[in-house]
């Protein structure tokens, strides 16, 4: 996998294992080739934080990120959760080659749950009192394989939705395919045909779907 990899992309694998060891175990960092968001994890240090290894896919925020295509401007410091609670501070860097395009996407993820649980405990010692952060934490998506991120991410949509397929209309369709595809779920290939036998249409739907919200975007 690495022989075929972008020369940028195969010279930042080393800078990895620097960084993660650099900070420590709660450190997690993972080079991403974003040309294959299946199998999109070149290299992936301290990946215990997340439970991801080499040759995952990419996160629902990678993917979400994908699909805005806005590269001008890092992501760094934005506040995630993982599925069982724990909290993460993230950064998102975006590499390109020498003519400007993305290739590649080097995230940093730091598990802080302790001592977010340090702070709470001196806040209440000491009655120290401190702003709440602008940014809200919000679960994220990760998966030892692209199949489970994908499940993942449409079973916290419809879960967020409130109703039961079998009592949804066209228009409650349409909304959750709108939302899928804010986040970049039809980036991941088959996901068509997964979205659509959940929502108990033909796949043929789903792309009618989703003209009708580009079109009307």
């Amino acid at each position: 996998m690495k022989n075929n990899i972008h020369p940028i992309l195969k010279a930042m694998i080393p800078l990895v294992e620097g960084i993660a060891q650099t900070f420590g175990k709660n450190c997690e960092v993972v080079l991403h080739d974003v040309k294959n968001p299946q199998n999109s994890i070149l290299c992936i240090s301290n990946g215990h934080v997340t439970g991801r290894v080499e040759g995952g896919p990419m996160s629902e925020y990678g993917l979400q990120t994908l699909r805005k295509a806005q590269f001008d401007k890092h992501n760094i410091n934005y506040m995630k959760k993982t599925s069982d609670g724990r909290i993460l501070k993230s950064s998102l860097m975006f590499i390109k080659d020498e003519k400007g395009e993305l290739i590649g996407f080097l995230c940093i993820n730091i598990d802080i749950s302790e001592i977010t649980v340090v702070k709470n405990i001196l806040n209440d010692m000491f009655g120290i009192v401190t702003p709440e952060s602008s940014t809200e934490s919000q679960e994220e998506s990760f998966g030892s394989t692209i199949n489970e991120v994908l499940s993942n991410i449409v079973n916290k949509t419809l879960d967020k939705f409130g109703k039961p397929v079998a009592f949804m209309s066209k228009e409650d369709k349409v909304s959750i395919v709108e939302v899928l595809d804010e986040k970049g779920v039809f980036l991941i290939k088959g996901a068509v045909d997964y979205v659509a036998k959940v929502l108990c249409v033909s796949r043929y739907t789903i792309y009618n779907y989703l003209d009708e919200i580009r079109v009307n975007g």
